[in-house]
């Protein structure tokens, strides 16, 4: 596995234990964003997660197919995780999402959510999830976009100042055009509004 960002790393091993307790207030979204994933699984399909954090969504949605594998680079995100629940079809491992072990072709689906963003190389891993996926295979990619106005601007400022270093200040279109740019096909795009910027729940198709 790559070694990922040390500062980033750090960040992430640092809050793991206050993850979930810190984004329970954030359930009204990731609701949301369920309700726009489930019509595009179903019970055969495997998925892989990138980026799971302590399972916001993971546990919305992994029993809804037959294999979900749910990845994070924090090993102490993953530990958290793995105290929350149990399912028989869930597995949890650390991995890069720029570096992924598996081989091409091994899932129907990749979820990674609210991460691109933050990621210093986002296309390395937008071209690993391509390699992964099987032909014709889905992207769910709801990720924080900005409308580059004052307060988000200054939301924005804040979190770095916290250690949470948002690289990639996207609008929709611009986050849009992106992923296709890497060899998707864009589905369905709708924005939700977010706590810290407009959430846009990106699904997009290999083409």
């Amino acid at each position: 596995m790559n070694t990922p960002d040390t500062n980033d790393l750090r960040f992430w091993q640092r809050v793991a234990k206050l993850y979930a307790p810190f984004m329970k207030s954030s359930g009204p979204l990731y609701d949301r964003i369920t309700r726009r994933c489930l019509p595009y699984l179903s019970a055969d399909m495997a998925v892989l997660e990138l980026a799971c954090g302590s399972g916001q969504l993971t546990f919305r949605l992994a029993n809804r197919v037959e294999r979900w594998e749910a990845t994070d680079f924090s090993d102490k995100m993953v530990a958290e995780a793995q105290k929350r629940a149990s399912l028989p079809n869930l597995t949890f491992t650390v991995q890069d999402a720029t570096a992924l072990p598996y081989p091409d072709s091994s899932f129907d689906a990749v979820l990674i959510a609210n991460a691109l963003h933050i990621m210093p190389e986002p296309d390395r891993a937008l071209s690993e999830i391509r390699r992964v996926l099987k032909p014709g295979g889905l992207l769910l990619a709801p990720t924080f976009v900005w409308a580059g106005n004052s307060g988000h601007r200054l939301r924005a400022k804040l979190m770095d100042l916290a250690g949470f270093k948002v690289l990639h200040r996207w609008n929709a279109a611009a986050f849009s055009k992106f992923v296709e740019q890497q060899g998707f096909s864009t589905l369905e795009q709708d924005i939700l509004p977010g706590g810290v910027s407009p959430l846009c729940c990106l699904i997009a198709r290999k083409i």
